[in-house]
Formats: C-alpha cells, structure tokens, sequence
C-alpha cells in the first residue's frame, strides 16, 4: 500500500494547496479538516483501482462544502455548484473558492476528484465521453435536485463543456475556466511535467526535497513544483511515488488536448461563463467564433493573468463568477 505523507509549512492557495495526509512538502502548511466544519464533508467510500478499459460511469470522490444555516430572505435561489480541477490536480486545489461560493451563494459546492486523479479510480480510458460520463453519474445520483452549474479549470473546463453539450437537462451554467471548445496542442510544460514525475518515480529517492530538486531541472517555479508534489506519496518500500497513474495520463495527452464535439450538431442553449488569462494561450481570439456556435449565450471576461488565473487573482475571479451566477436567467 502506497503510504502518504504530512504536509508543512504554509499552504499555497487554491489550485497549490495539497491534500490531508500529502507528501512532505517545502514550505506547505497540513490541512486542518475542522477549519472547515460544519460547511465540509467528505465522500467516505475508497475507490478500487483497475487498469481494465471501462464504459460505465465511475463513482468520484468529492469533497462537499454546504450552504450556511441561516439564509437571507433576499438571497438569490443559486443552483448548487460542482467543480473541476485540471490535469495533475484534485479536489483538494480549489477548497477556498468552493468554500467562498458556498458561504457567499447560499448554496452546495461539490469538489470531485476526476478520473485518474486524486482518489477517484484509475482506469485506462482517460477522455472528454469518459470524464463527462462519470460528472453526469455525479449529478443523477449524488445531486438531490439533478442539476446544478459546472465549472471546470483546464481539463476541467473541457469536462464541463461536455457535459453541458451531452446532458443539457443536468447543467443550470456552465463556468470554463481557461479552456475552449477547441482541438488544441497542449502548452509543451505538460508533456515535460509528466515526464518530470515518471523519471523520479523511478529513481527511487527517498526524500521529497529531493523530488523538489529533481523537478528544478524540468520546472523553475517554486509554486508550479509545489503543485505537482501534492500528487506525491511514499510507496510501500519507502521511496516516492504518486497517487495519479502517470503512464495512463501519459498516454491520454492528445485526448485531453482534443475536443469531440461537432459545433454543427451539438449546442447548449443555456448560461455560459468563459474566463481566461489574457497572459494565457489556451483562449485565442480565433477560439471566440467556435465558442458561440456551441454555447450562444456565452460571456467572456478576460483576467490578467496566465493559465493558473484562479490562484493568481483569487478575489476577481470569485467576483466574476458569483457576479454571473447571481444574474442566471433561465
């Protein structure tokens, strides 16, 4: 059994904070569960890993934030809200926003740990069908009400759209962050990011500063080489490894670059929140076409900041997005 490690120090906020129980870390302070309570609960059930290709939905961990006790008369009736991280990340990378919407909107927030990440299962199909398919079963069986907005970061943002193009009945709004409903290559940093942890997986180091080190040759940010190593755990002989499958991600990197969607034949007519980093490449202008044949209603707020834009600018972002959600229209 793979045996994780504490974390220390000062934790990064949003998408570099590790999770409970996460590999040792340099300047990383541990989660306390309690800070959290009583607006935070955890799905209790482990999944079981498999390495055999499926088509059923998978059951995603999550993390749930609920809405205060007390709610204004005049407070806006906001659908619950599940959030997605992005590739390499997990559910644990946007606790404080997920806790800023729930106390601010009055409502649910669902953090899930996608596919292949965090500590939902492993499987070998690593797609936008897949990753949709298991977001969709979420909200059937875990969602009182059966719908809800979506919001997604990166690959995240990607699984939203999806989603909302398969399942429209499920999605109040879709919020994508950084992402377009585009065929795209993906920045160079990933490939190298990935390389990066299967390189140290095998070079059996016993120390994640070591790890930390090795990943200064690959990466020259501090925060970015802090976020990769909230997916590091020991191994059961001692040396580091990571909670993610690294040769199945690795393999799935064109699928997560691409987008399966016809905008001809598939379209999603309701609320649409598109926020990039005007420093990011991931948004192009030539994208803004594209994006209002698949979602017409759509709104585009530009951030300054790059593809990380929610741990950038924190406060603007949580501003855009509540802004947006507190004027839903059916």
């Amino acid at each position: 059994m793979a045996r994780p490690l504490a974390p220390c120090a000062q934790s990064l906020r949003l998408l570099l904070t590790p999770p409970t129980r996460t590999l040792r870390q340099p300047h990383l302070s541990p989660t306390v569960a309690s800070q959290f309570a009583p607006h935070y609960r955890s799905s209790s059930t482990l999944p079981t890993s498999s390495g055999n290709q499926q088509t059923s939905p998978l059951e995603l961990q999550y993390l749930q934030f609920d809405a205060p006790a007390s709610v204004p008369e005049n407070a806006p009736t906001i659908p619950p809200i599940v959030v997605l991280h992005g590739f390499l990340g997990s559910k644990q990378n946007n606790r404080s926003v997920c806790k800023r919407f729930a106390a601010d909107l009055y409502t649910r927030v669902y953090a899930l740990d996608l596919r292949n990440h965090g500590d939902s299962p492993h499987v070998r199909t690593h797609d936008y069908l897949s990753l949709a398919l298991d977001v969709e079963h979420f909200i059937d069986t875990q969602i009182q009400e059966k719908h809800a907005v979506v919001l997604g970061h990166s690959m995240g943002a990607k699984t939203a759209m999806a989603v909302a193009l398969r399942r429209p009945e499920l999605v109040d709004a879709v919020v994508a962050v950084d992402n377009a409903p585009i065929d795209a290559a993906l920045s160079s940093d990933i490939p190298r990011y990935v390389d990066a942890l299967r390189r140290i997986e095998r070079m059996g180091l016993k120390s994640v500063n070591d790890a930390f080190a090795v990943l200064g040759k690959y990466e020259t940010s501090v925060e970015i080489r802090r976020f990769l190593l909230t997916n590091a755990i020991f191994k059961s002989d001692g040396t580091v490894g990571f909670r993610v499958p690294l040769d199945i991600l690795a393999r799935a990197l064109d699928h997560v670059a691409e987008f399966p969607f016809n905008s001809n034949n598939d379209r999603f007519a309701g609320p649409a929140l598109f926020v990039r980093g005007s420093r990011s490449h991931y948004v192009p202008d030539e994208s803004i076409p594209t994006i209002g044949r698949f979602f017409p209603r759509f709104v585009l707020k530009d951030v300054d900041a790059g593809h990380w834009l929610i741990s950038e600018r924190t406060t603007e972002f949580i501003d855009i997005v509540e802004d947006f959600l507190r004027n839903l229209k059916d």
